[in-house]
């Protein structure tokens, strides 16, 4: 990959970037949005319980708004084989460089998206059985939930809002 590497971060990336960041940028990407559409096995769930992360899920009206981040030059290889450990870990993800939109113009980042394909992808789950999911369930990366309240306090901290993901957030502290 060539030099600057920049990544797209979306959800957990936005607060845990786990990689050294020379410079961050708000940016959207369009053709995609964030949903809890993937049924997480490993770090917020179990195989017997899977618990939900987000992913990018490709709908032609959409965009979503989050951080593209600049990858200190010299970590690009680091950082990509770090990316891929933690992304790919049940190939439920595919690796992508999209386009995405900052103030200071487009530039070309590493996304990760969903497989709508893959048997982990739960796409169009009712925001109630979300809640549910995500109030209850932990994995290796611990509760739920606490990736969700994470998530959603960054965005808000960003000046990012999203209204699917505050409703979760609000309905999960009712539930837990």
């Amino acid at each position: 990959m060539h030099a600057p590497l920049w990544v797209f971060g979306y959800g957990s990336l936005i607060w845990n970037p786990g990689f050294p960041v020379a410079e961050r940028r708000i940016a959207r990407i369009s053709g995609w949005h964030r949903s809890f559409c993937m049924r997480s096995i490993h770090h917020r769930g179990t195989v017997e319980e899977p618990g939900l992360v987000l992913a990018l899920d490709r709908a032609r009206a959409a965009s979503c708004t989050g951080v593209a981040f600049r990858v200190e030059p010299g970590a690009e290889e680091p950082t990509l084989a770090s990316l891929r450990e933690r992304e790919l870990i049940s190939s439920a993800y595919l690796e992508r460089v999209l386009p995405v939109a900052t103030e200071d113009g487009a530039l070309q980042a590493v996304t990760y998206v969903i497989d709508a394909e893959h048997d982990q992808y739960c796409g169009g789950l009712p925001l109630a059985e979300q809640a549910r999911i995500i109030a209850t369930a932990s994995g290796g990366r611990g509760p739920n939930r606490d990736y969700l309240w994470s998530t959603v306090a960054h965005l808000a901290e960003l000046g990012i809002g999203d209204p699917e993901l505050a409703w979760l957030a609000d309905e999960v502290r009712r539930l837990a």
